[in-house]
């Protein structure tokens, strides 16, 4: 019989156990606690956990342990265990009553046998087998199903050989062992519920973050990638980072919590854009809006080339009477030369539009000439500018496709962003959420937007983000205004953000020095835009 204080002793086991697997939250450690806590608390020599399939027919094995054999099988163990579902009914929908662990599950009732090898009830059969193979001896059996806060039945433990505490002889499991086992079960079984609700909960929460990203996808194919691609350059960059042992960042770390929860930044980092109109995210030229007026733009320049030809034609005509060859020929000299001139206004034109290069001042001037010193005679037959004022702003941008007000509409989605984040009850572990994911357009200078944050005022995750944010974007080749750039050209430009103030140097300097952007790159990008890197050849601060 227990002895009082072995028994006080286990309760405390008992207790603590409990209050440790309320706490694991990785499903493949809290089941091999489980096991190994009831093989502790019982002395038995070795154990199983099984785990009910979800369609609740068969029993499928999780974790194995026999210490005498030093088996270890699932679990962290590294060894997958390949034994076959022990099946609850046969073809015919009877009880599988022969295999002990089917029963316990069944019937939902304990099995305690002193010796297998006497039990006339089960099929001992693959045990005797096994024991032949190896020599041992199975001869104590405590087999308690796990049951849930409803009643059902969502596994089993099996406990092999209770050994006597001082003697170390196997004997049979006690009342007290099996009461004690049937409580651990018990409290496991919710644990194992509970973390099965919470990882339930996470992937439709996750699903429901996808969603999003799904509907900025269909909205436009051009940021559908990058919703994905930023969150993984994130995690790479933050794992570095986590991983860093010396230097400014080496107090840097993250839990597995801290990780989930910048995933979760990541992936809705750019939530906000489903408020933004869909004709300024897919603006691929200057003139574009719903459609690509340049189209317009060149029919104005056939209805002048048509009124030339025709203004010189009726002048030729005036003249045949006279039979004058010379001036005729003048006539259509001057028609082709003013058409030549139309032909390199359009041409320059086409090409503005498109925002490839940087307008100079020479360029801006001739696209404001163009636009208010010739003039075409519209549908309704009227004399007028040939660029009206907003086509004249647009096609007088500086640099990419965007006016000043298009800008700000792309930038509001990170206002919007932060707004729809704030707006949800986030639970303790995901409450910075919303700060990591509205500050990746921040700057470390301030001058970034929408709130002007220095770098002091930002989590090391935003700051994280900023550099995944910024480097995904120069290297996208999945843009309607731009092509892939070169690895080395974006390196090159991160590099005059870091001594600029833009991003954070010692990110950077992990970004670089642990070969964040090679993994990336080779993940990620094309072939033909990975060249070589050569950090000493940028200009140091």
């Amino acid at each position: 019989m227990d002895s009082v204080e072995d028994l006080l002793r286990r309760l405390e086991q008992l207790n603590a156990i409990g209050a440790s697997l309320s706490k694991e939250r990785d499903i493949t450690r809290l089941l091999e606690s489980i096991l190994i806590a009831a093989k502790t608390i019982t002395h038995a020599d070795g154990g199983t956990l099984y785990r009910m399939t979800p369609d609740a027919q068969a029993l499928r094995f999780e974790i194995l342990r026999t210490d005498s054999l030093h088996i270890a099988m699932g679990g962290s163990s590294g060894k997958p265990i390949n034994f076959p579902n022990l099946p609850l009914y046969d073809a015919t929908g009877k009880s599988n009553d022969s295999l002990v662990a089917a029963y316990a599950a069944i019937h939902n009732q304990t099995v305690n046998i002193a010796d297998a090898y006497t039990e006339p009830n089960f099929d001992f059969s693959g045990t005797r087998r096994f024991d032949e193979r190896t020599g041992y001896r199975s001869q104590s059996f405590l087999t308690v199903p796990m049951k849930d806060h409803e009643g059902d039945v969502i596994g089993v433990l099996q406990l092999l050989n209770a050994k006597h505490p001082t003697s170390g002889a196997v004997v049979p499991f006690s009342s007290a062992d099996q009461s004690l086992a049937e409580s651990l079960a018990s409290q496991a079984a919710i644990a194992i519920t509970n973390r099965n609700l919470m990882t339930q909960l996470e992937e439709l929460f996750e699903s429901f973050v996808n969603l999003i990203n799904l509907a900025i996808d269909e909205k436009s194919p051009y940021t559908g990638g990058h919703c994905q691609r930023v969150p993984t350059l994130t995690m790479m960059l933050a794992e570095a980072v986590n991983d860093t042992q010396d230097g400014p960042l080496a107090g840097f770390t993250m839990d597995a919590r801290d990780h989930y929860e910048l995933k979760i930044a990541g992936l809705l980092h750019d939530c906000g854009k489903v408020t933004t109109p869909v004709h300024v995210v897919d603006k691929s030229t200057k003139l574009q809006t719903l459609f690509d007026r340049i189209d317009l733009v060149d029919t104005r320049f056939e209805v002048l080339k048509r009124d030339l030809e025709i203004a010189t034609l009726l002048e030729q005509l005036a003249l045949r009477d006279q039979k004058n060859g010379a001036a005729e020929s003048s006539l259509w000299l001057t028609c082709r030369s003013k058409i030549t001139a139309l032909e390199s206004d359009r041409e320059f034109l086409r090409a503005a539009n498109k925002g490839g290069e940087f307008m100079t001042e020479a360029s801006l001037k001739r696209v404001h000439d163009i636009g208010s010193q010739r003039t075409w005679r519209n549908v309704n037959g009227v004399e007028a500018d040939f660029l009206n004022a907003n086509e004249i702003e647009n096609l007088s941008i500086r640099a990419g496709t965007l006016t000043a007000a298009e800008r700000e509409t792309i930038n509001h989605h990170i206002v919007a962003t932060i707004k729809m984040l704030e707006q949800l009850p986030w639970p303790k572990h995901l409450r910075n959420v919303p700060e990591y994911a509205g500050g990746h357009h921040e700057r470390m200078d301030g001058k970034g937007y929408p709130k002007g944050l220095t770098r002091d005022q930002m989590s090391v995750q935003a700051r994280v983000m900023g550099i995944a944010d910024i480097f995904e974007a120069l290297t996208a080749s999945d843009r309607p205004y731009k092509e892939g750039m070169k690895l080395s050209k974006a390196m090159g430009i991160m590099n005059n953000f870091r001594t600029g103030g833009h991003i954070d140097p010692d990110l950077f300097d992990v970004f670089v020095n642990k070969g964040v952007y090679k993994r990336y790159a080779e993940q990620f990008l094309p072939a033909a835009q990975i060249d070589t890197v050569n950090p000493q050849d940028w200009q140091k601060p």
